[in-house]
């Protein structure tokens, strides 16, 4: 309520200096000025959508939902490292209110019957290691959370040894005792086999990672606009009002306000 309330004395006094001669344009409708943030459409029809979502009175549509992104990716794997810190995180840092991202950690690795492993990784045992505590940080934490931590991991010189001070910077309620314990336990085997499921289920099959999808489906199509503005792709592909980011809106509050 105070930032509505804020928001209707700024474009009150906006159209009081109109009378003084001083051009500001003066919104045209039937609702007063303290419930233009109400919802999205008083907003639209108000003209004041741009200064609503500016201070955040106002969401996307919940009612519309946000496009869904399944990334299959392997932890050592430069593409999908690249993907991660130059494409996904950066695009979901700015448009997390109409996207929703979901990580499956696993890629071209395979299930075997071994007394030694039960898993192996195409960059060795290193990657099904990194695999694992990322199943398990994405277990133990939100994933909203896990999502910083794995891209602190991923964008680090070394991904392994990045997980632990990764971790403590974002999640530092989280132990590293309680992460190791589910990487040597039979938890990470069955957050790993899981994952393994999910990867083997894709229809089409994975040919290479990281392999993407948007709202449960794989089209090359959406995979090359993925890899060269995924930014542009999700504000493409969401079918409710696009937020300022997406329409070239400026998401400072100007001086004036």
């Amino acid at each position: 309520m105070e930032l509505l309330g804020v928001l209707a004395v700024v474009l009150v006094v906006s159209v009081d200096r109109t009378a003084l001669g001083i051009s500001h344009p003066k919104p045209s409708c039937r609702y007063p000025p303290s419930q233009w943030c109400r919802s999205l459409e008083i907003a639209i029809e108000c003209k004041v959508q741009k200064q609503c979502m500016e201070l955040n009175a106002i969401k996307p549509n919940e009612t519309v939902p946000p496009v869904s992104i399944t990334l299959y990716y392997e932890t050592l794997c430069p593409d999908c490292r690249i993907f991660i810190s130059e494409q996904l995180f950066p695009t979901w840092l700015m448009l997390k209110d109409i996207m929703s991202v979901t990580l499956v950690p696993y890629g071209n690795a395979q299930e075997v019957q071994s007394p030694t492993s039960s898993f192996i990784c195409q960059h060795g045992e290193p990657e099904c290691k990194g695999n694992m505590i990322q199943a398990c940080i994405l277990h133990l934490t939100t994933n909203s959370l896990a999502f910083q931590i794995i891209y602190c991991m991923e964008s680090s010189a070394d991904v392994l040894s990045a997980a632990q001070p990764c971790l403590h910077l974002y999640a530092p309620s989280v132990s590293w005792s309680s992460v190791n314990s589910c990487v040597s336990g039979d938890l990470g085997f069955r957050l790993m086999h899981g994952n393994a499921v999910m990867t083997r289920a894709l229809n089409p099959p994975h040919t290479h990672v990281p392999w993407v999808t948007f709202n449960g489906e794989y089209t090359e199509e959406n995979e090359e606009k993925a890899m060269s503005s995924l930014f542009h792709l999700v504000c493409e592909l969401y079918q409710g009002v696009k937020p300022p980011a997406c329409t070239g809106a400026s998401v400072k509050l100007s001086r004036s306000v």
